[in-house]
């Protein structure tokens, strides 16, 4: 429970009342939920949406239909499911709308189906809908290792992209290129704009697909190919940049926003058909979701600092275990 924004180390582990299911909602047991920056952010009361105090972090969950409120079918009790709740997932049962449920494709684990959506909708998302890559475009992928970031390498991939990873280290480009990516930059030791260049033949790239921002922003676009789109995904670098707009108009380029979250409330039958086409793409062995650190519900707090040290490689996830 977040009683107090503060760093994670604020988070206290409470019993507390079982939620009781609203007209329209179920109550999923949940088994596992992804960790996010945007839990991150809100704990520290750094987000642009705020809930109020006292609330559980945890934006996503996968686990099992307990209950059913007035309105839904009682035969979803026993249906394993993925959902979005924004908040509350950081916790051992969740009250959330019928709505907001999707399907476990078969054979998928609960620590991946948790950490399903939101990397995979929103990556798929920015370069399906937002990006509109088409195969044998060159996609460059800023923050490559981490959850978006390698869901987008992975995405990039199997859409038929050339994909050129860039992060900080030479683990977090292996991961990347064991998901797909053709090349790799590590910008922490090499100069992107110089390497860029030289991987494109100076043509650039076609897509960039940024959930970063800060410093890498700008020498991002000015490398961008013609007609080039660069996708505002995020800014967990940091500062969110300040880009001369002569940038885009030299190069006939688009300055793309990616806002998945607002997406799947707008659009909603678009975001089913989305996960519909991920799931498939999974089931045909064309994913490979990343889940690479796993914390009982006590270390939730550590794994919120795993994810803000950067450490996190794909998706970090708490898991509950309930009688």
């Amino acid at each position: 429970m977040c009683r107090q924004f503060g760093p994670p180390e604020s988070l206290s582990l409470e019993e507390v009342p079982d939620p009781e299911p609203a007209a329209g909602q179920v109550v999923v047991d949940v088994a596992a939920s992804s960790v996010n920056f945007p839990d991150l952010l809100m704990i520290k009361d750094e987000y642009q949406f705020k809930p109020g105090l006292p609330f559980s972090p945890g934006g996503e969950v996968a686990g099992t239909v307990s209950a059913v409120g007035e309105g839904v079918d009682a035969g979803l009790i026993g249906t394993e499911v993925m959902a979005l709740c924004g908040v509350g997932g950081f916790s051992e049962r969740l009250a959330v709308a019928q709505r907001a449920l999707l399907p476990i494709p078969a054979g998928m684990d609960m620590p991946t189906a948790a950490s399903f959506l939101t990397a995979y909708g929103t990556s798929y998302h920015a370069l399906k809908d937002r990006g509109r890559l088409a195969a044998g475009e060159v996609l460059l992928v800023l923050g490559a290792a981490g959850g978006v970031g390698l869901a987008a390498v992975d995405i990039g991939a199997a859409l038929g992209a050339v994909v050129i990873a860039a992060a900080s280290s030479e683990a977090k480009l292996a991961a990347a290129g064991a998901h797909g990516a053709a090349m790799t930059i590590n910008y922490a030791e090499e100069d992107l704009r110089a390497r860029l260049k030289e991987l494109t033949g100076g043509q650039g790239p076609d897509i960039i697909y940024d959930p970063v921002g800060g410093d890498l922003a700008e020498p991002a676009f000015r490398s961008i190919g013609w007609n080039g789109r660069y996708l505002v995904v995020g800014f967990a670098g940091g500062p969110i940049p300040r880009l001369p707009l002569n940038l885009p108009l030299l190069k006939g380029a688009e300055l793309v926003g990616v806002y998945w979250g607002s997406f799947t409330a707008r659009q909603a039958e678009d975001h089913r058909r989305n996960m519909d086409e991920l799931a498939g793409l999974w089931s045909e062995g064309k994913l490979h979701p990343a889940v690479s650190s796993v914390f009982p519900l006590e270390e939730a707090a550590a794994a919120l600092n795993e994810l803000g040290d950067r450490r996190v490689i794909g998706k970090a996830v708490v898991t509950t275990a309930r009688p």
